[in-house]
């Protein structure tokens, strides 16, 4: 992932990886920057013009990087099963679970084929649901994708969380930001999978107005029990029912034993109220010249930890969510974060414009949406 910087391979080792497979740059690029836009532990991306003119980047694969990514989670899931051996009360955490969904989820990754079919089939829910206008992924360029090179339509914007370039850019950022969780959620309920890594560096805020959704490596695959349950969750949730959102999760989950629904709610109610007494972190910033310019951001470990203490709660009250659970989860604490920064006097729950169960909002302010998802 590209927003985890990273010290930058040297450009003659990139190239090379291109040229074993995709063949020259010469014959396809007219220009290729060699100064990386981006450096991950898993790639680095260049911006590129295509001998046809269009301006393009290239995520490029690190040498060997399927090797060692192989080797070191293949080991972290075998001490996985072996601390569940030696520890049997850490079972209960579903450790080796964990560590096996990590390992599938990584190697996934590795494979930019099935990220380039990822983006081409966000692209065409898009487009059958009139959302192009408000929305878009990039191009993807086929003849110059294989698993290790992925050649991709550059789109020009700023984060989700640059609240100052985005007022510059469009007149409402509080639309802006309901917009892209109207199609993330409509995205949830309508297509076989979601994508599960919507980030600020994965959400952008395009020249022309339209969010742009990128890096489609991680994806979710919700179930229709987890589907249901997570509709019954939103009920309780907007009615403030501590009680029936432990039935509900308690309806997703595993559980060998009875579930004290009261306590559960309890403990639920504890982690929601530390999820609202969490605030956006505001830079002011003086220059030279007497001018002064602000930033609004947060913390991604709180995101985390918020998640963490979700898993711990459901833990320890006996039950085991899947995991596509955690992921939709960790989706929706990231676009909490964003309302708060860019939308912080938004009612979520009482504005129609927002995707909710049993209504049908619109996105953008103009397009019907029949979703009835929204953690």
């Amino acid at each position: 992932k590209c927003l985890d910087s990273t010290e930058p391979l040297p450009w003659k080792t990139i190239k090379t990886v291109i040229e074993k497979e995709i063949g020259p740059l010469s014959k396809t690029f007219s220009s290729v920057d060699q100064t990386p836009l981006a450096s991950a532990s898993i790639a680095q991306v260049h911006a590129a013009k295509l001998k046809t003119g269009e301006d393009v980047v290239i995520k490029v694969q690190k040498p060997r990087i399927d090797e060692s990514l192989k080797a070191d989670l293949s080991f972290i899931y075998v001490a996985s099963k072996v601390l569940e051996f030696l520890q049997p009360d850490w079972e209960r955490t579903s450790l080796s679970a964990i560590a096996g969904d990590i390992r599938s989820s990584m190697l996934e990754e590795l494979d930019f084929e099935k990220e380039a079919t990822n983006i081409e089939e966000f692209r065409l829910f898009l487009q059958e649901n009139e959302l192009n206008r408000k929305a878009t992924a990039p191009r993807v360029y086929r003849d110059f994708t294989t698993k290790k090179v992925l050649t991709m339509e550059r789109l020009r914007g700023v984060s989700l969380l640059d609240e100052e370039s985005i007022s510059k850019i469009v007149d409402d950022p509080e639309a802006t930001i309901i917009t892209a969780l109207n199609v993330w959620t409509q995205s949830v309920s309508s297509m076989p999978w979601f994508h599960a890594d919507v980030h600020a560096g994965n959400l952008l805020v395009l020249d022309d107005g339209r969010v742009g959704f990128i890096d489609f490596g991680i994806v979710g695959r919700v179930s229709e029990k987890t589907f249901k349950a997570v509709n019954e969750l939103s009920t309780a949730l907007a009615l403030q029912d501590f009680e029936g959102m432990a039935i509900a999760l308690c309806n997703m989950g595993a559980t060998d034993e009875e579930v004290d629904t009261k306590k559960f709610g309890r403990d639920i109610e504890r982690v929601l109220q530390n999820l609202n007494q969490v605030q956006p972190d505001v830079t002011i910033a003086s220059y030279a010249d007497g001018s002064v310019a602000g930033s609004i951001d947060f913390d991604e470990n709180e995101v985390t930890t918020i998640l963490l203490e979700i898993v711990d709660v459901t833990e320890d009250n006996g039950l085991k969510l899947p995991r596509e659970f955690g992921l939709l989860v960790k989706q929706s604490l990231y676009f909490d974060r964003y309302l708060k920064i860019l939308a912080p006097e938004l009612d979520v729950v009482g504005d129609t414009r927002v995707s909710g169960l049993g209504s049908a909002p619109t996105i953008g302010g103009g397009i019907e949406d029949e979703s009835v998802i929204d953690v």
